[in-house]
């Protein structure tokens, strides 16, 4: 198969995908697996097909396949940094999730999605004080509202210790 034959199979994954089709994506995207076993973009797909699917167990391997690539896009890295740490969140392996996730923060610090996955994950492992100060942060850098922003630097300061008092 082509590169152009495997990219427009995998353009028409999406097509299914968005299109409200996902168990036809995912067919395609099995069978590009089957083609392409060590392909990081073809991997970091099919992991996605699966968690849209609520196939999170199956998913993972995928996610780790593409993740092992280092030539794997920038883009997909990210996405699939998120996809890989929420998944785990979501199968209970809260460990993996925060390492995950915390790679994630360190290779694309200007990723909020990743910062607030990172909170959950935080918070289910206890880590309470981290969570919120994670959203905090987020909250005060990222929000449009102008009532947030009026108090920003009020916000930020206490997203350090919130549990200063005087």
């Amino acid at each position: 198969m082509s590169a152009r034959e495997k990219r427009d199979l995998l353009d028409e994954a999406d097509r299914l995908r968005t299109g409200g089709r996902p168990e036809e994506a995912r067919e395609r995207l099995l069978a590009l697996t089957a083609e392409y076993p060590e392909d990081a973009e073809v991997a970091y797909r099919t992991a996605w097909i699966h968690d849209v699917l609520g196939l999170e167990a199956e998913a993972v391997p995928y996610y780790e396949r593409a993740l092992a690539d280092p030539e794997l896009a920038s883009e997909d890295r990210s996405g699939a940094l998120l996809g890989l740490g929420s998944t785990y969140r979501i199968l209970g392996r809260y460990g993996q999730a925060v390492e995950t996730l915390r790679r994630g923060v360190e290779e694309f610090p200007d990723n909020g999605s990743l910062r607030a996955f990172l909170a959950m994950a935080l918070y289910n492992i206890d880590k309470h004080h981290e969570a919120m100060r994670l959203l905090l942060e987020l909250t005060a850098t990222t929000s449009d509202d102008p009532h947030v922003q009026q108090y920003r630097r009020a916000i930020e300061h206490y997203a350090k210790d919130l549990d200063e008092t005087v």
